[in-house]
């Protein structure tokens, strides 16, 4: 019988890269039916991913830390609501993933600059940040953007597509 030499240093190496090469990227693929619109339901904390003929997922969610009515101006903490659209991702955010609600729109714009006030911007559904405040034990913590756990957005931003319509009820 002949006996194969392997050195120690590759095994510990190739183990190393499989360990990290299974959990080292935050982006996943998703290649189920299209997400045709989202529904966020503030009172119940819940989203909705709506496919053509079916709901394909729903998640809890945190929201602004003054969540009830609608966002009016910058630094209120309220989450919007209404119709919008998602119009960005960013993979850099600070807050693992996100993904951009096109707040505001023209009327949120008219209604803040009719007060002298910015009706603020950059509300994302997004993960948890990466130190401080941990999304599971705080339900309302964000700045006015809809918060969910790291590998819910990681589904989320798979999923979800620039330009799907979503609907914020009170």
């Amino acid at each position: 019988m002949t006996k194969i030499h392997i050195p120690r240093r590759g095994v510990l190496f190739g183990g190393l890269v499989a360990i990290l090469s299974g959990c080292a990227s935050k982006f996943r693929t998703y290649s189920g039916p299209e997400v045709t619109r989202l529904r966020l339901y503030k009172a119940q904390r819940l989203l909705v991913l709506d496919g053509a003929d079916r709901v394909l997922r729903t998640y809890p969610i945190g929201l602004g830390f003054a969540p009830v009515g609608h966002k009016q101006f910058e630094g209120d903490g309220r989450t919007p609501e209404g119709s919008y659209v998602i119009d960005r991702r960013n993979p850099d955010s600070l807050f693992h993933l996100s993904v951009g609600i096109s707040y505001p729109n023209e009327a949120d714009i008219a209604f803040a600059e009719s007060q002298g006030r910015s009706p603020g911007k950059d509300i994302f559904i997004h993960g948890g940040p990466r130190r401080g405040i941990d999304p599971t034990n705080v339900r309302d913590w964000t700045a006015g953007c809809i918060s969910v756990s790291d590998p819910e957005i990681e589904e989320i931003y798979a999923m979800v597509r620039d330009g799907t319509p979503i609907d914020i009820y009170a």
